[in-house]
C-alpha cells in the first residue's frame, strides 16, 4: 500500500510516541493472539501507514493504517458495518418522505446512526450495506472505483447466447452505453422466464432493469448477491449481520485504494504547466 503524502500524518513514517502497542491493536482487531501477531510482525508480514515494521513494540494510533499480507484492519472501533438483505418494497432511505416503508427499520437496533452505502430501487431486494463510515461509503458507492456488483434476474421470455453477448459487447441507451463486465445464463428457460446473472460497476438508476428491457427480457424479479467482495449467502431477507472480520478486511482495502487514488488524482490537478489555465 502506498504512502499518503502531504499533511496527512498517517503517511508519516515516524513512530507514534502515543496510542497502544501494534500486537495488542492487532489482538483487538480479531486478526491473532498478541503471540501470533508478533510472529506476523517479526515475519514482516505487517505494514503501519504503508511502511514494513518488524518490531512489535511499535505504537499505533486508530488514524493509523495498518495491513496484515496486504489486507487492512480495522483500528477505529466506533465504526459500524453490516449487511442487510433488502426486502421488495422497501425505499433506500433513512426517512422517505413519501411515508413509505424505509430503512430505519433495520438501523434502529444498532447504538450507531447508520446509513446505507449506494442504493436498490424498492423493486430490488438483496444485498445493502450499511455503515457510519463516510469515507469508505463514499468509495464504494462510486462507479469510479469500480466496486462490481453482482445481481440474479428472473426476466420475460428464453434469452439467447446471442443476448448474452450483446449485454457484455455493450448496448445503447438513452443516457449514453452500457455494458456487463459478465452475464450468464442460469439453467434453461422454464415458465416462459429465464434466470440471468449479470455482474456491473456502473451506478445509473436501475441499470440492470433498463439494460434487460432493452434487449427484450423485461424483468420479473431482481436480487442484488454481491457487492464486491461481499455475498449474500443465507441471510434471510429482512435480516442482518456485522460483517466478518475477513469481509471487513477486504472492504477497507478497496476504500483506502480509493481514497490514495483519488488523493493522488487531486495532487495531480494542482500541478499546473507554465502558460496553461488551470480552470480548464
Amino acid at each position: 500500500m502506498s504512502n499518503t503524502t502531504g499533511s496527512d500524518t498517517r503517511g508519516s513514517d515516524a513512530p507514534n510516541p502515543e496510542g497502544e502497542r501494534l500486537q495488542k491493536v492487532m489482538a483487538a482487531a480479531g486478526v491473532a493472539s498478541r503471540r501470533v501477531s508478533e510472529d506476523l510482525i517479526a515475519q514482516g508480514r505487517v505494514t503501519v501507514n504503508g511502511e514494513i515494521v518488524t518490531e512489535p513494540g511499535r505504537r499505533v494510533l486508530s488514524t493509523d493504517r495498518v495491513t496484515v499480507d496486504d489486507r487492512a484492519i480495522q483500528l477505529d472501533t466506533t465504526k459500524r458495518y453490516v449487511m442487510l438483505n433488502k426486502p421488495i418494497g422497501v425505499v433506500s432511505s433513512m426517512q422517505d418522505e413519501a411515508g413509505r416503508p424505509d430503512l430505519r427499520e433495520f438501523t434502529r437496533d444498532y447504538d450507531e446512526r447508520l446509513f446505507n452505502v449506494g442504493r436498490l430501487d424498492a423493486g430490488t431486494s438483496g444485498l445493502l450495506v450499511l455503515t457510519n463510515d463516510g469515507e469508505l461509503a463514499h468509495v464504494l458507492a462510486h462507479p469510479s472505483f469500480g466496486v462490481s456488483k453482482t445481481y440474479i434476474a428472473k426476466v420475460s421470455g428464453s434469452v439467447s447466447a446471442q443476448t448474452i453477448s450483446m449485454l457484455t459487447k455493450g448496448i445503447e441507451l438513452d443516457d449514453g452505453p452500457i455494458h456487463a463486465d459478465r452475464a450468464r445464463m442460469l439453467g434453461a428457460a422454464s415458465g416462459g422466464a429465464s434466470m440471468v446473472e449479470v455482474t456491473l460497476h456502473s451506478g445509473r438508476n436501475r441499470i440492470v432493469r433498463r439494460m434487460l428491457d432493452a434487449v427484450g427480457h423485461p424483468v420479473l424479479d431482481l436480487v442484488r448477491r454481491q457487492f464486491g467482495p461481499l455475498h449474500l449467502g443465507s441471510l434471510g431477507v429482512g435480516r442482518t449481520r456485522d460483517l466478518t472480520k475477513a469481509e471487513l478486511g477486504e472492504l477497507l482495502t478497496i476504500s483506502r485504494g480509493g481514497e490514495d487514488a483519488a488523493a493522488t488524482e487531486a495532487e495531480a490537478d494542482l500541478v499546473v504547466e507554465p502558460g496553461t489555465d488551470a480552470r480548464e
